[in-house]
Parts: structure tokens; C-alpha cells; sequence
């Protein structure tokens, strides 16, 4: 996937801008710290940059600060995710001050979301 220079000068840039919640994230990330998955940051795709990626699950995290609830920003979100989405990569949004709050809980929500969905079994009419 061909990625504009503007794109991959602007991801080199917000690595060395990360505001907080990212930075605090990252340090659990980085060197394979999560279940030995390997994390990238401001990984670009396309015209978007992923805050963090991982290409083994396709697997986006997004940090997402107050900007991302008010005027289009929601919206505009949701057609970055679906687009994304349209390239194979599912997306995990967490609240910057959720990552603020609950330093071990992030973690597990990206664990649990790294796992593929299961199939729905159906139940036998005798209960098993």
C-alpha cells in the first residue's frame, strides 16, 4: 500500500510528540512486553497513521483524547475504522483517561481483543 511522504513525515513526527497516555501505553508495548506481540508506533497506512499496530494480529490501537468526542471527530473515526477495516486491520479505541486510570487494564482489553472471535456453537436440545 503505496503511503504519501507527507504521511510518513508526519508519523516520524508524532513519535517524538506523544502526549501521555501514549507514552505510558507504549512503555507496556514496546520490546514485545504484551505477550510477546510486537508493537509498531504512529505506524502510517494509506493517508492515516495508527497510533499503535500490530501486523501479526492486524491489529490497531488508537488512544483517543477528548478531541476524538466533539464536532466530526466521531464520525470521522468511524470511516477511518471502516476503512481500516475494508484492509483487513480490526481497530481498539481506548479513552486516553482510561489509559490515565487503569494502568493494567488496557493491557488486557488489547489482550482480549487480540484474540480471534469464536464461533457461536449451537446448543443440543438436551443442553449439551
Amino acid at each position: 500500500m503505496e503511503t504519501p511522504t507527507v504521511t510518513l513525515d508526519r508519523a516520524r513526527q508524532l513519535r517524538r510528540q506523544m502526549d501521555l497516555p501514549e507514552v505510558l501505553l507504549w512503555v507496556q508495548l514496546r520490546r514485545r512486553q504484551l505477550n510477546g506481540l510486537r508493537f509498531r508506533r504512529q505506524h502510517p497506512m494509506g493517508r492515516y497513521i495508527l497510533d499503535f499496530y500490530c501486523d501479526e494480529l492486524r491489529l490497531a490501537v488508537e488512544v483517543d483524547g477528548y478531541s476524538h468526542d466533539v464536532a466530526d471527530r466521531p464520525r470521522r473515526d468511524q470511516l477511518r475504522d471502516e476503512w481500516v477495516l475494508r484492509r483487513g486491520v480490526r481497530t481498539v479505541r481506548i479513552p486516553a483517561r482510561e489509559r490515565l486510570q487503569d494502568m493494567d487494564g488496557v493491557p488486557a482489553t488489547i489482550v482480549a481483543a487480540a484474540r480471534p472471535p469464536q464461533p457461536l456453537r449451537a446448543s443440543s436440545p438436551n443442553g449439551g
